[in-house]
């Protein structure tokens, strides 16, 4: 998760397609979104539509 978000908010063109995989992605974005910036979660939800623009409801809270 660290160096997703490293990679996210500081990595180069090339550190994405080396660092990042699309499905662990998409598939871990609903906590990534919540630990970058707004600014870098507006871009890569803009870029990447398939990237849900909110984080599921908590469901561990009674």
């Amino acid at each position: 998760m660290t160096l997703y978000r490293t990679v996210l908010a500081e990595g180069l063109r090339q550190d994405l397609a080396a660092f990042l995989h699309h499905w662990l992605l998409a598939e871990q974005w609903p906590v990534l979104r919540r630990l970058v910036s707004p600014y870098i979660r507006e871009v890569w939800e803009d870029a990447f539509p398939e990237l849900p623009r909110t984080a599921p409801a908590d469901t561990t809270a009674a």
